[in-house]
């Protein structure tokens, strides 16, 4: 959370995978998320913290963390790839436009076919900033779709519609997708205007105008018109002798040759780069600003269905309870779990006593405590313990289990949710007689969950007395 207030860009992370997961409960329900729900009422932060802790949880629990690392991969790939071919389009640009006959290059077929097609998608794109709410365009898709197919991950497939969802959500998605396709034109003229000055320098060009309706008149007025920007910035521009000569036949003349030609660089760069560069730095200018007031609207329709989970009525409406003093457990008079050593129990067996003897002969090792929590039998023991020991986490958790049983899924996923509480955790595998065959089990699936396990208990670990680091620095 702290990272998501400082970084615009781990806060857009974080909006966008909690929408993410958002999206997907709209499609198929509800998640599984107790503890996730756990650990964002523990926070006590407010609705819109703890709707981010729990969308954090379930995003990272459910590999969607991970999807999104592969989907920027996959999209700086993707842009790489846009890049080149933005190079490629400005190299064919300048050869299309001086194609032809090098001696009689018709002004217009060249002026057109160098800014033609971008003064079209430029008029386009700012039409949409003015009459439609939505901005798209066909390189856009195009860049999302490579992005889905380079991060070679299915779950990115939910990755795209949330960052669309959320950006049109704030007003950021027409300057996202503007970023994209003025950076493509501008990367594209420009590589166009280097090649046009490589063409000229390294061959003899002619140029010429030619038309049936226009009279030459028109088309000095045009030329001047169009040109004068350019002129103010040093590039050429024809006279009237020069353009009504231009249009009986080619220019031997040195002189006129590079006047047409700086005045063709001045129209590509007047008409076509300049205001690229401009709507470029314009949509750069709103999404750096956009993203740094990204802020998490927990009042937002979409997210009602979920206040109740990470905060009850009771506590918006500022009426809290007082915290239960002790933890719930199948033995009455069980403490609270605030303290820095915690026993608890899972399903053992009737025969097996509670708690340990080990447990009464053993004192406080200076101002450590071992608290007994009990044994969880149930569900409604399961889920109070974890809520205490998510509130008050404790800094070593000894879970005894019976190695009798078999470790079955769904007590794996209670010992990780356990451990997940503490700072510390170690498995007490009971001495008791059990197949070799199961014990292995049991030992290789606590291995897969990177906790330590013993048939001893670890007595001295849960005082304090082998892992210092783990004492309360204010009880030194």
């Amino acid at each position: 959370m702290t990272d998501s207030a400082v970084d615009p860009n781990s806060r857009l992370h974080t909006l966008w995978l909690c929408e993410a997961v958002r999206l997907r409960e709209e499609h198929t329900g509800l998640l599984e998320d107790n503890e996730a729900c756990r650990k964002a009422r523990a926070i006590k932060g407010s609705l819109a913290e703890r709707l981010q802790v729990r969308g954090l949880f379930l995003a990272k629990r459910d590999g969607l963390t991970t999807a999104l690392q592969h989907w920027l991969q996959g999209a700086k790939l993707a842009f790489w790839l846009l890049m080149v071919s933005a190079i490629i389009s400005g190299v064919v640009l300048a050869n299309t436009a001086l194609s032809g006959n090098a001696e009689a290059i018709n002004i217009f077929w060249a002026l057109s076919g160098l800014i033609g097609l971008n003064l079209l998608s430029l008029l386009a794109w700012c039409g949409s900033l003015l009459f439609t709410k939505q901005t798209s365009s066909p390189l856009s898709h195009a860049w999302l779709w490579l992005s889905n197919k380079l991060a070679r991950d299915a779950k990115t497939v939910q990755l795209a519609p949330a960052l669309l969802v959320l950006l049109q959500r704030h007003k950021l998605l027409r300057w996202s997708l503007g970023r994209i396709l003025n950076g493509w034109w501008l990367l594209t003229l420009t590589t166009a205007l280097l090649s046009l000055i490589a063409l000229l320098a390294t061959r003899r060009y002619g140029f010429v105008w030619e038309s049936t309706i226009v009279a030459s008149d028109s088309f000095i007025f045009l030329v001047n018109t169009l040109g004068q920007p350019g002129a103010w910035l040093g590039f050429g521009l024809p006279n009237q002798e020069l353009i009504q000569n231009s249009g009986l036949q080619a220019l031997t003349d040195e002189q006129a040759r590079q006047v047409w030609a700086s005045w063709l660089l001045g129209m590509l760069f007047i008409y076509g780069v300049l205001p690229r560069l401009v709507c470029s730095l314009l949509c750069e200018w709103r999404w750096r600003t956009g993203i740094k007031q990204l802020e998490f609207s927990a009042e937002d329709p979409v997210w009602q269905p979920l206040h109740e989970r990470v905060q009850p009525s009771s506590e918006r409406l500022g009426v809290i309870d007082k915290a239960p003093t002790t933890l719930p457990s199948s033995q009455a008079g069980a403490y609270s779990s605030g303290h820095n050593a915690v026993l608890v129990g899972i399903e053992l067996a009737d025969s097996i006593s509670w708690p340990p003897s080990q447990l009464a002969t053993t004192v406080s090792v200076g101002k450590t405590q071992i608290l007994d929590a009990g044994v969880i039998d149930s569900r409604e023991q399961r889920r109070h313990i974890l809520e205490q020991l998510t509130t008050q986490p404790p800094a070593r958790l000894l879970i005894v289990c019976n190695p009798q049983r078999s470790p079955d899924r769904g007590t794996l996923h209670l010992i990780a949710e356990l451990s997940r509480t503490a700072v510390a955790t170690q498995v007490w595998l009971l001495d008791v007689a059990a197949p070799d065959e199961r014990l292995s089990v049991w030992q290789e699936k606590l291995d897969e969950l990177k906790l330590a396990h013993s048939r001893t208990a670890p007595w001295d670990w849960l005082q304090g007395e082998q892992d210092k680091e783990y004492e309360d620095p204010g009880h030194d």
